[in-house]
């Protein structure tokens, strides 16, 4: 089943649900998460101790409120807007992300939370 969590940075809180993927699933299990996080562009990434490598889904064609894991990092990354490569208004990872689910409603209400150093993510 899809796992539904809640993110939040500073005064932002969404609601997004991880998809029923084995890396989501790794990343469902090590829930709730609590971990600096960083920005590049319009999206915010925060470190994982896990090693997973690309799987099925792993693309470099992401839309804002995307949430992806990214191996090189390894990583989470939550795209809502243009990153630093975006030719256009659409996000572009630095290289390709597992997707592991997507933000409910609206994620360029992460602009608000611009400039934060946390994230936590826990389940709802």
């Amino acid at each position: 089943m899809p796992t539904p969590i809640r993110i939040i940075i500073g005064p932002v809180r969404l609601d997004a649900t991880l998809d029923e993927t084995p890396c989501a699933g790794t990343i469902a299990d090590l829930l709730p998460l609590h971990a600096p996080v960083h920005e590049w562009g319009d999206e915010f990434y925060f470190f994982l101790p896990v090693e997973l490598g690309p799987d099925g889904t792993s693309t470099m064609e992401v839309e804002a409120g995307d949430i992806g894991f990214w191996p090189p990092g390894p990583a989470v990354a939550i795209f809502y807007g243009p990153t630093p490569i975006s030719p256009d208004e659409r996000p572009v990872p630095a290289s390709p992300v597992n997707l592991l689910g997507r933000v409910e409603g609206d994620a360029r209400v992460l602009k608000e939370a611009k400039g934060r150093s946390e994230i936590r993510i826990e389940r709802r």
